[in-house]
């Protein structure tokens, strides 16, 4: 549910995005800090871009840009989410343009060793299990890397998630081409167990995540003749 503007009560907007904040804010200090691949200065510092982004899905926004309008008339947003100084729509689409993948990826495997600590722990008895999937997500034209078809710009959320805890626990970006079945071997430890769909069967691939202590459950297409199969299906 989307947090709104209390009429008299500016503290409730505040304290929403204040809480969300604070395990990431514990994580700021020690994370790879965010440079821009020339001489100019960053306008934004990650703290800055993660402020925003939080904000921009809190108000369910769907476009970023009237955001810089935004940063610059709403008054929550102004006085708490917005660089120190305010920042132009010109400097604030060139600095959101340069956000970083590897800081966020660092930020997000960080807040979940923090959750995991908290959340219990459920099927223990199953040992750690993994969901393991794949999922396109629609890129605009202009994002080369997304390869996915020449009228149409995909990227791939390649997602680890921990049934355990009930929360994601890895995720690996690639365009919309890259396939999933190379991934297995990135999000599943050893020990673990990965829950996949028939689309990740691969007899090789099975041997070699037995071979690496990686157990797994995987739904199979039609029957076949290989005899083994059925030892090979939970490791």
């Amino acid at each position: 549910m989307p947090y709104t503007w209390m009429p008299g009560k500016p503290w409730k907007k505040h304290e929403t995005h204040s809480n969300l904040m604070t395990p990431v804010n514990d994580a700021l200090p020690d994370t790879m800090p965010l440079l821009l691949g020339c001489n100019r200065p960053l306008k934004m510092s990650f703290e800055d871009q993660l402020n925003i982004l939080v904000y921009f899905h809190l108000e369910e926004h769907h476009s970023g840009r009237h955001l810089p309008q935004v940063l610059k008339e709403e008054h929550f947003a102004r006085q708490y989410i917005a660089p120190e100084g305010g920042i132009e729509k010109s400097s604030f689409f060139e600095d959101i343009g340069s956000r970083g993948l590897e800081q966020m990826m660092e930020m997000f495997g960080k807040l979940y060793a923090m959750a995991a600590k908290h959340l219990p722990k459920g099927y223990a008895e199953l040992g750690d299990l993994v969901l393991i999937d794949g999922s396109l997500i629609d890129a605009v034209l202009s994002m080369y890397w997304a390869d996915y078809r020449r009228d149409s710009k995909k990227a791939k959320g390649h997602v680890g998630f921990d049934l355990n805890r009930g929360i994601p626990k890895k995720i690996f970006l690639s365009d919309g081409k890259e396939a999933e079945r190379p991934f297995v071997e990135r999000i599943l430890a050893p020990g673990e167990t990965g829950v996949m769909d028939r689309g990740y069967q691969s007899h090789k691939l099975f041997d070699t995540w037995q071979a690496d202590g990686k157990h797994f459950i995987c739904r199979i297409k039609a029957p076949r003749k290989r005899p083994s199969l059925p030892m090979m299906l939970l490791s």
